[in-house]
């Protein structure tokens, strides 16, 4: 019979520490009164904690609560947000995007570059790390000290790398071994971290329970059950674009996509069924002028017409982790799915009650910029301040 485990003094420490912190990350500057309620401790507790958090150089006295109060009761304390910087990055086959935030979640800087396809591997590293240390100089970062890339394609479960691929330019897996000599890297799919984005940010906040569906040159999907984000055995979950479905020339096979999902709603995809319609562009500007024109209520033309096949298309592949997972909703993201907002996934959440008993809403994401960047932003920050600030978080 296994003996029973107790707390230790130093565990309770380190879960009060973590509680507060937490807390004045997501209310901002908090007086010790403050903190005693939201956390439920009490005065003694609270107040070896604010010397200790300020002792270790991860709170500071941040100014006073307002002219009515006066005294110690007074003294608000913040996180010491300089105390460290992440980056996130959106690493696609044509470039990068970075923003760097710091410990308290504020964008301090972003970058952006386009990288050639014919660009050599070493000249293109070079090229995104010097873009790297631009954005951190302009951010007042010395050092970064977490990397949260997002990236196209696999990523192993178990060593936490790149998988190899053809699609991708050898500069990826250059980039995420070079970044890990500079400090912790949490390497993620891209759908997955617009689904963390969404979760936390857009159009899933406060469930539990979504899959997110990208929409954009390439098709993915991000799931989060219960809770968690679910990648699968070999890191594989959300890979819809492989998706046999009807209405392609020949099934996908293990090495291309062509065939499946993909063929039918990637960007490329769409600018057939948009030019036909009498669109022009890109799938993205296409797609959004059909929606801007429905929303204005001209929603018997052309614009009507696009976006119904689009949708007729769309709901091929949204039904299957509809019906097997019953996420409840489903969000799309990428270019496509946001372009098309609520015209669009109305349409499809349409379609899907149609084909599907169970009952899932159907909603255009919702995070504000590059989702991706977003949710690899959140995963840096979540990384370091794990490893800063200890303790489970809330």
């Amino acid at each position: 019979m296994t003996a029973a485990r107790t707390a230790t003094p130093s565990t309770c420490r380190t879960i009060n520490d973590r509680l507060a912190l937490d807390l004045l990350i997501e209310h901002g500057p908090l007086t010790a009164s403050q903190l005693k309620t939201l956390t439920g401790l009490s005065r003694p507790t609270v107040a070896d904690l604010v010397e200790r958090l300020g002792g270790a150089g991860l709170i500071h006295l941040a100014g006073e609560a307002g002219e009515r109060q006066r005294g110690p009761n007074a003294r608000l304390y913040g996180i010491v947000a300089e105390r460290a910087y992440i980056a996130g990055l959106d690493v696609r086959a044509g470039g990068v995007e970075v923003a760097v935030a710091d410990l308290a979640g504020r964008t301090a800087a972003t970058g952006a570059l386009t990288v050639a396809p014919d660009r050599d591997p070493a000249l293109a590293l070079a090229d995104v790390l010097g873009l790297l240390d631009d954005t951190a100089a302009r951010a007042g970062a010395d050092t970064l000290h977490t990397f949260g890339v997002g990236a196209p394609g696999l990523i192993d479960p178990v060593s936490g790398n790149l998988h190899e691929a053809g699609f991708l330019p050898g500069w990826h897996t250059l980039l995420v071994a070079a970044l890990r000599e500079r400090g912790r890297v949490v390497l993620e799919n891209e759908s997955n971290l617009a689904a963390i984005a969404e979760h936390r940010l857009g159009a899933a906040r406060g469930l539990d329970t979504f899959v997110l569906v990208w929409l954009g040159q390439g098709v993915g999907a991000g799931v989060m059950l219960d809770g968690r984000l679910r990648r699968g055995a070999s890191g594989g979950s959300g890979e819809l674009g492989f998706l046999p479905v009807p209405g392609t020339a020949h099934l996908p096979s293990r090495v291309d996509c062509s065939g499946g999902f993909h063929t039918l709603v990637s960007g490329s995809a769409i600018e057939e069924p948009a030019a036909r319609h009498g669109f022009t562009g890109s799938a993205e500007e296409c797609v959004r002028a059909a929606a801007e024109q429905a929303d204005a209520g001209r929603d018997a033309g052309p614009a009507a017409a696009l976006l119904d096949e689009i949708a007729d298309r769309i709901v091929l592949g949204v039904a299957a982790p509809a019906v097997i997972l019953d996420p409840g909703r489903v969000v799309l993201g990428g270019e496509t799915g946001r372009a098309g907002g609520a015209a669009l996934a109305d349409r499809v959440g349409a379609r899907l009650a149609d084909v599907s008993p169970l009952s899932t809403r159907v909603v255009a994401g919702a995070v504000p910029g590059n989702a991706i960047l977003e949710g690899a932003v959140l995963t840096a920050l979540d990384d370091a301040r794990d490893d800063l600030f200890g303790g489970p978080r809330r």
